[in-house]
C-alpha cells in the first residue's frame, strides 16, 4: 500500500502540514509511522479526502457537463496583446495556462486574484506514475 509523509501529503493536497495534523487529530485522516520512524498517510485515505475537498465551484449551478475535468483556481496573470489573452490560473499545486481571444477574456472579466474554472475535456489523457 502507498504512504506519503506528511508534508508531501500536504503538498498534493494543496494544504499546509499543520492541516494534515489537524485532520489527523481530529479523525480526518490517519496517521501511521513507516520503517524509518516518519508519521505517513494512507495513499488511498489521501485519495479520498482530494476527492472530498474537490467540491462543486457552482453549487447553484443546475447545468450538467460532459466534461469532468474542472480546475477552480485563483487567476495568477492576465496578458492581453491584440486579438489573444493568455490567462494563468492556479489551482492548489497545480499552474493552468489558457490561451483566448482578448474579447472573451473581458467578457469574463478575468485579473489576477479573480476566481475562475478551468474545464477541459480530452480523448487522451496521459498518466505518470513512479516504476514500483
Amino acid at each position: 500500500m502507498t504512504h506519503f509523509r506528511i508534508r508531501e501529503a500536504a503538498r498534493l493536497l494543496g494544504v499546509s502540514d499543520d492541516t494534515v495534523r489537524r485532520w489527523a487529530a481530529d479523525g480526518i485522516l490517519t496517521l501511521s509511522t513507516d520503517a524509518s520512524g516518519h508519521q505517513v498517510v494512507p495513499g488511498a485515505e489521501l485519495a479520498e479526502r482530494a476527492q472530498a475537498l474537490a467540491n462543486d465551484p457552482d453549487p447553484g449551478d443546475d447545468l450538467v457537463r460532459s466534461a469532468r475535468n474542472r480546475f477552480v483556481g485563483l487567476v495568477t496573470a492576465v496578458r492581453v496583446e491584440g486579438l489573444m489573452a493568455q490567462i494563468e490560473l492556479q489551482s492548489g499545486p497545480h499552474r493552468i495556462v489558457s490561451l483566448m481571444s482578448s474579447e472573451a477574456a473581458a467578457e469574463l472579466g478575468l485579473e489576477v486574484g479573480s476566481k475562475a474554472v478551468a474545464v477541459t475535456k480530452a480523448t487522451m489523457m496521459i498518466i505518470e506514475a513512479e516504476r514500483a
